[in-house]
């Protein structure tokens, strides 16, 4: 938690446990960096200022900055919704490009199967588009394991909101401060932190870029608990097996 915050209190036994999809339960090699382009290029054919966005920011920051411009320019609001469903349309595009690559992480099923066993609440929270999101699950056999499942194509806020994580958690029957939230991206723990939520992080399986975020800045941003791979994550949360500690 940031300095002079008192941390939230935490009630167990844990009843529900929410993850973030890409990089934290599946490998999908997404094209980020295209995907930030492409909504530079549209924001800015929409009327940004040419070079007021950095392509570097994560595609919400974007957006935001995007709308925000868009705003103190008094572009109509009929306009900007255009941008943000072109961009969506874009957006998820790209991402089913990546379907076709798109595995298990090491660790997944296993783990799934024992939180499932022992009567855990499941869900997904990403912001991949809801077509993406179930057709990798499908694809990777995780299908069966998230009764509950919330994507940004869902009505409302999207991660890393922390409404969106209520809401799922309403969705559930899960107290906020009987659940967890598992990601692997600074955004997950944005969201958790913010919506009172305990996190644990995951560390990326293929760390990459200039700024690769570690353990201790997992440990800074709020995360109660950081593992490097799903299996240590089996073993913080006392459902390691002998298949998923191998």
């Amino acid at each position: 938690m940031p300095d002079g915050e008192p941390a939230p209190r935490y009630v167990e036994p844990l009843l529900g446990i929410v993850f973030d999809l890409d990089g934290t339960l599946v490998l999908s090699d997404h094209d980020f960096a295209r995907m930030r382009r492409e909504v530079v290029r549209l924001a800015e054919r929409y009327g940004v200022v040419r070079g007021r966005l950095r392509a570097a920011q994560p595609v919400h920051a974007i957006m935001e900055a995007a709308v925000s411009e868009l705003e103190a320019q008094r572009v109509p609001e009929g306009t900007i919704d255009r941008l943000e469903a072109e961009a969506h349309r874009a957006i998820d595009a790209i991402e089913l490009e990546a379907l076709p690559r798109t595995v298990a992480r090491p660790g997944a099923e296993p783990l799934l199967r024992e939180l499932t066993a022992r009567g855990y609440r499941l869900a997904i929270l990403t912001r991949s588009a809801e077509g993406f999101c179930r057709a990798a699950l499908e694809r990777t056999g995780l299908s069966t394991f998230f009764p509950y499942l919330r994507s940004r194509s869902a009505p409302g806020p999207a991660k890393p909101s922390p409404e969106a994580l209520h809401l799922l958690l309403k969705e559930m029957e899960v107290p906020s401060d009987r659940a967890l939230y598992v990601g692997d991206h600074p955004i997950d723990a944005e969201c958790a932190t913010r919506a009172g939520v305990r996190f644990y992080a995951v560390l990326p399986e293929s760390p990459n870029g200039a700024d690769p975020v570690t353990a201790e800045r997992f440990r800074t941003l709020g995360a109660a608990a950081v593992a490097r791979d799903l299996p240590e994550l089996a073993r913080h949360l006392g459902v390691a097996t002998n298949a998923s500690s191998s």
